[in-house]
Order: structure tokens, then sequence, then C-alpha cells
């Protein structure tokens, strides 16, 4: 079975893979995923050979520890489990640490009980999302060594995604997925990282894509369902439009149907 992933994270693509709308190619020599976020895809596939990264550096440093020190890690939350108040919440949000597995247990407790998952810093880099209402550390699906034999196989970087979809060529399979901002409305996207997406961002990504789709890798990419989106990528890929319900809603039934544009570029075939 799969690994579950171990975060809620915004714009995760659980819904894709229970969907069943990914359909990577039947081979290919590496996974790489420049945007990993909850790395849904990438415990999904479980590949032989990757290169996994993200710009955000608390997350990177989480599946560094999870690869390294899973035993470690899993003792840790069990101490947060048993100590999880409303009070402790916040002392541990307000809390600096000076090692990678104190900082990544402490990643992990916050992520589980802040309010939806989501993660977002304040100028000074300070996470300062309030708590939420669910009381869970530990979760039943939890397999900490499962995921750290998965993650052995991988390169694990903090890294911009332009570095990253540089090294793909021939016979590796890339996802892609972004924050989804769009033309002309670039403040549209919440600001979970320090920096936005921007749209210059995302002609860069298209540029980088193309290169890596010259080489002769095989590309998947999720981004938003927008015609500014379409107007770079209808001439160089596949298009489906996919429907999920919005995550983001605190209730459930606040969370409303929505689109997202999927690609596939493949200059091989």
């Amino acid at each position: 079975m799969p690994i579950v992933p171990f975060l809620k994270w915004a714009g995760g693509k659980r819904w894709l893979i229970s969907q069943d709308q990914l359909n990577p190619p039947p081979t290919y020599q590496r996974f790489i995923e420049p945007f990993l976020g909850g790395a849904a895809i990438y415990f999904q596939l479980s590949p032989v050979q990757s290169i996994i990264s993200d710009i955000n550096s608390d997350l990177i440093e989480f599946y560094s520890v999870l690869r390294d020190f899973p035993d470690h890690l899993s003792r840790m939350m069990g101490t947060h489990q048993q100590q999880h108040t409303k009070e402790y919440y916040y002392i541990q949000r307000a809390t600096t640490y000076d090692t990678p597995l104190e900082r990544a247990a402490r990643f992990l407790y916050l992520n589980r009980t802040c309010w939806n998952g989501l993660y977002r810093v304040n100028k000074k880099g300070e996470f300062n999302v309030p708590i939420g209402t669910k009381d869970k550390v530990i979760l039943d699906t939890d397999d900490f060594i499962g995921a750290s034999t998965v993650l052995q196989n991988s390169e694990i970087r903090c890294s911009d995604f332009e570095n990253t979809i540089d090294e793909a060529g021939q016979d590796d399979f890339v996802f892609v997925d972004p924050p989804y901002t769009v033309k002309h409305n670039n403040n549209n996207f919440i600001k979970y990282n320090e920096s936005i997406f921007s749209w210059a961002d995302q002609v860069r990504l298209h540029n980088a894509i193309i290169r890596a789709a010259n080489r002769g890798a095989y590309i998947v990419i999720c981004n938003a369902d927008h015609k500014s989106i379409h107007d770079l990528y209808d001439d160089i890929g596949e298009y489906k439009q996919l429907s999920r319900y919005s995550v983001l809603a605190g209730k459930a039934d606040k969370r409303k149907k929505t689109t997202e544009a999927m690609y596939r570029i493949n200059f091989t075939q």
C-alpha cells in the first residue's frame, strides 16, 4: 500500500489520486517534483529514483528528518500528543528550536493542530496560524518507517523550481504543481510562503518546462484553469480540465466545486 501523506497542504493532490487521473508514463528513469508540498503524488508513486524539492526550508527539513530519523520523530510526536492543549499549541508556535529533529516534530505538530492545516508565516518568517479543531497529533495512517524507506531513494532539496526542472532529461517524469497565480491578478493567491509566486514566475516555469521537454522529459503540470494559463500551454501540451471541491474553507458545507487545468507535455511522441 502507498504511504499516506503526513501533511495537509494547500493545493495538495490527494484528490487527484482518488480520481485516478494522473496517468504517469508506464516507465521512466527518475521522478522529479519541484513543488513537493504534501507529497501525495510522490508517496503514491514511491519512485525508485527521484529528485524532490521545494523552496520552503521548513518543509524540506521535515522530509529530511522523516527520512533520516523516523523512530526519533515518531517518539517526539508521541510527546506532543500527550501534552497537546490550546496553551501548549501557542507555546510551541512561539518556540524556536535548535535541532532539525525538534524543528521537524514542531512543524508536523503545528500542521496537524493548526486551523485547517494551513501554512502561513508573517513578514518575519514566523508561523502565525491559530489553533484548529483537530486534537489528533498521531494518526492511524502514520507509517514513519515506511515513509523513511521510500525517501531513502530520493535526493531532497530546498531549491527554486527552475534549478530542479533544469536537471530533468530523457525519460524523466516531472510532476509540476505550482501555486496558482494568473496574469493581471497576482495577489489573488493566498501568501502561504514568504514570497508570492508571481506571474513572472509562471512564465519562468513555462520556459523551464519547455527546456526540459526538449531534453526528452515527460511533464505533467497542474495549474489554474484560466485563460492566461491556457495561453501559456495550449500550444505545447495536451489539456484536460479537472474538477474538485475546494478544501480551504473551514467548514465542509462552504467548500465549492472548482476546476483546475492539467497539461501533459511530451515532445518525444
